[in-house]
């Protein structure tokens, strides 16, 4: 029982943290990098094509890499971690 309260509480600390980093601590440090917003950044492999007037073309969806939400992601681990260890450390 003490297993699963763990569990349900660290998915829960972990959508937290999450919001900090994406909401809270993100956007000063796209502002300090002259406006930029990390979750935007992206690598365009192949355009995306919209489907025509006429319905005669297939629409296609953009191929990206996302490495902008990749970096959010690990800068939400970092602070995880940290938080973490300090919980275990204390």
């Amino acid at each position: 029982m003490e297993m699963a309260v763990g569990l349900i509480m660290a998915t829960y600390f972990g959508a937290i943290i999450k919001s900090l980093v994406a909401d809270i601590i993100m956007p000063p440090i796209g502002m300090l990098m002259g406006g930029v917003d990390f979750a935007d950044l992206q690598m365009v492999l192949q355009e995306g094509i919209a489907e025509s007037s006429e319905g005669a073309g297939d629409a296609v969806a953009q191929v990206a890499i996302s490495y902008g939400v990749f970096i959010n992601t690990i800068i939400t681990f970092v602070i995880v971690a940290f938080a973490i260890f300090m919980v275990v450390k204390g």
